[in-house]
């Protein structure tokens, strides 16, 4: 049987965590895997993962990031608490370092998967020349052209590059072409599609995410402040935890919105099903989003979804006008009259909801496994 190590950061919240634990128990349906964690955030890992997979945490419970603290210690303005914290985290991260470095050089795995760019560079230096190694990129260069280069950079020792869009998998292969990794396209996937789907009778409007700046709950809350007071029926509910929930907080309060917005947190994949299946109408106002796999879930439940197209992953999962609508230059009025149009009519939300739960088949586990097992079996084919 196969060996495969996943190299992870750690196993908390997070788009990335939740894909390689979605990868993790795929993979451990035909061989042995583990993922090689740097630092332990919790007592166990926050996502539903396989009992066949083993985790390997690679530091001491006490070595984690202290980005908070270091904060706190740099606005304070206390040099001696500044220091304190700014030597731990050096400490962090060179344990980050030594102890990965580590576990590759005495890796006997047959394929390596990294999902950071240091990691990358530091599996194409250091890990066994017999082992496959691959990269798995989740993030949206969005422009940045450092950040690009600073990806290519990193695989030049590898033998694959695993993009989660074909746009992104196109714009690696031009800057990547005649070096020795190639670059693949494979998305995320979802476990199943349920067999149940949504009503769309229910009058509430959903959202799921992380509550940063670049997820745009602050436009959302926007958009629906005037949305509500001309359909005070529809109810929004943003489930999520992050930076800006005393911000979102504060906007909810500020304009007396508390009997109309429900700030859920952070909720479990049950939890997060239940509110799908008792919802309408999905709403994505994100500034940029590699993939999307919140997406993809909410169309399994048969939900029309709308999002911004600068959100790069949704212009490729959502049709605009069969399976939901995408909104062009982050325009407020057209997602307002889009939003208002779906909820004054439930045989269009039924349309484009049906249309939506066809349209991800091909992002199933199974669907998406069968990639995987083919670049890990046959991975000759490709050269």
């Amino acid at each position: 049987m196969k060996k495969i190590s996943i190299l992870s950061l750690h196993l908390g919240y997070g788009g990335i965590e939740k894909s390689i634990v979605s990868l993790a128990n795929v993979l451990c349906e035909r061989y042995e895997v583990e993922i090689a964690t740097c630092y332990k955030l919790f007592d166990q890992c926050v996502f539903d993962l396989d009992k066949r997979v083993h985790v390997l945490y690679l530091n001491r419970d006490e070595i984690v990031p202290n980005h908070e603290s270091l904060r706190n210690a740099a606005r304070s303005k206390n040099v001696f608490h500044l220091m304190k914290e700014g030597s731990f985290s050096l400490k962090v991260l060179y344990y980050r370092r030594k102890s990965m470095i580590q576990y590759l050089r005495n890796c006997d795995s047959d394929v390596i998967i990294s999902t950071r760019d240091i990691f990358n560079t530091w599996s194409g230096l250091y890990a066994r020349e017999e082992a496959i190694k691959i990269g798995w990129e989740h993030n949206h260069f969005h422009d940045d052209e450092k950040y690009a280069q600073k990806i290519c950079d990193s695989v030049k020792n590898l033998d694959y590059l695993v993009l989660v869009s074909s746009e992104l998998q196109k714009y690696y292969s031009k800057r990547l072409s005649g070096k020795k990794c190639m670059c693949l396209y494979i998305p995320n996937c979802i476990d199943k599609i349920p067999e149940k789907k949504s009503s769309l009778r229910a009058k509430r409007l959903i959202s799921v995410g992380r509550l940063s700046p670049e997820k745009g709950y602050l436009d959302l809350l926007r958009i629906y402040h005037i949305l509500y007071k001309k359909y005070p029926d529809w109810k929004l509910d943003i489930i999520g935890d992050g930076k800006e929930r005393r911000l979102l907080e504060e906007y909810i309060h500020v304009h007396n919105m508390e009997k109309y917005v429900t700030l859920h947190g952070y909720q479990k994949k049950d939890y997060i099903d239940k509110m799908m299946q008792d919802s309408s109408i999905y709403l994505m106002t994100s500034h940029t989003e590699s993939f999307g796999i919140v997406l993809i879930e909410a169309m399994s439940h048969g939900l029309p979804c709308i999002a911004m197209d600068s959100a790069e992953g949704a212009r490729e999962l959502i049709n605009s006008g069969e399976n939901g609508y995408l909104i062009k230059n982050r325009n407020y009025d057209i997602m307002i009259k889009k939003i208002g149009d779906l909820i004054k009519d439930r045989k269009e939300r039924v349309r484009l909801g049906e249309n939506a739960r066809k349209s991800v088949e091909k992002y199933t586990s199974d669907a998406v496994g069968e990639e995987w097992f083919t670049l890990i079996e046959e991975s000759d084919v490709y050269e």
